[in-house]
């Protein structure tokens, strides 16, 4: 490990007695709003999609559900990202110095109070909503903490980090939250994931793992001096970014296809001009990034995120445009 010492925050805790405000949004940025706002579209999005599934089901008699697991998944999320940071505050300062913990905003008892509390509020509220729900928090609680906590601390190994990243967005959010939707919707009488369902699961799962590869490239830097091995730090940043954006383009490309030839159930125009548009916007702004500025990279991350919400939109869309 480099000796390096990394730098310092002087900036005092925020007290949320004093400070509200400036500690409900040291709170946002803790949550990492990309992810937030990833996990509530999936969320949403499989509702719809159950939804579109269960006909005769009355949308209003689930909303109670729908607004718990919503909560349950947010705070599913904070105690992710929030252990990641806890593990990763001296990484942090030199990758991301403006997250609470780094910046001083939060003190080390304080992230940790979040991290727990939002934990144990994920159990309970999925426990008291449904068995599936539960199943699906926390497998993908236990899997975060592998991620992020020694010893285990999967996040060194670059094929067990995507791993872990794309099995938890891809497969165990998606197809969770559809089984549990669909026995809300139907008053307890299980559906099988349709294949809608699983081709959106296949494309989360592929698309995610493009974003699990990519959002190492702007943090090369603290990774390479404490030893955080990433695939760009193996393959050289070039070779990533082109890597995430081909893989990003065979889920576009593999979605219309698989939506003119096998999915009856969703508009298929509808689908196939939306994924195009989406392609070709990724290449264009693609081609406007300079690796050798992170800034740039960082936005383009922001962008391949922005790619990854619309899908939870415009999928829905075209099941119940169907």
């Amino acid at each position: 490990m480099s000796q390096i010492a990394p730098p310092t925050s002087t900036a005092s805790p925020i007290n949320i007695f004093q400070q509200p405000r400036d500690w409900l949004y040291a709170l946002w940025k803790f949550s990492r709003p990309h992810t937030i706002i990833g996990t509530s579209l999936s969320v949403f999005g499989l509702y719809l999609i159950a939804l579109s599934t269960a006909e005769g089901s009355l949308a209003l008699d689930s909303l109670g559900q729908l607004l718990g697991t919503w909560l349950a998944c947010l705070c599913g999320n904070i105690y992710i990202v929030g252990l990641n940071q806890l593990e990763d505050v001296e990484i942090d300062q030199i990758n991301k110095p403006h997250l609470p913990i780094a910046a001083g905003e939060f003190s080390r008892r304080q992230a940790q109070l979040i991290v727990g509390i939002t934990g144990i509020l994920a159990l309970l509220l999925a426990g008291w909503l449904g068995p599936w729900l539960f199943l699906m928090v926390s497998t993908s609680l236990t899997i975060g903490t592998a991620y992020s906590l020694p010893p285990v601390r999967l996040k060194r190994f670059p094929f067990w980090a995507a791993l872990c990243i794309f099995s938890v967005r891809g497969a165990i959010v998606n197809l969770g939250l559809f089984v549990h939707f669909s026995l809300v919707l139907t008053n307890k009488e299980m559906l099988m994931p349709t294949p809608s369902v699983w081709a959106l699961t296949l494309f989360v799962l592929v698309f995610t793992f493009a974003i699990a590869i990519f959002k190492d490239i702007p943090d090369w830097e603290g990774d390479k001096q404490y030893n955080i091995v990433t695939f760009t730090l193996k393959l050289g940043k070039l070779k990533v970014f082109n890597l995430a954006r081909w893989v990003i383009t065979v889920c576009y490309l593999g979605m219309m296809l698989v939506g003119w030839l096998w999915l009856p159930s969703v508009n298929t125009i509808f689908l196939v001009i939306t994924h195009l548009v989406a392609l070709i916007f990724l290449w264009r702004r693609s081609q406007k990034v300079d690796l050798q500025h992170k800034s740039e990279i960082t936005k383009f991350y922001q962008v391949i995120w922005k790619l990854f919400f619309i899908e939870y939109l415009i999928f829905p869309a075209a099941c119940l445009l169907a």
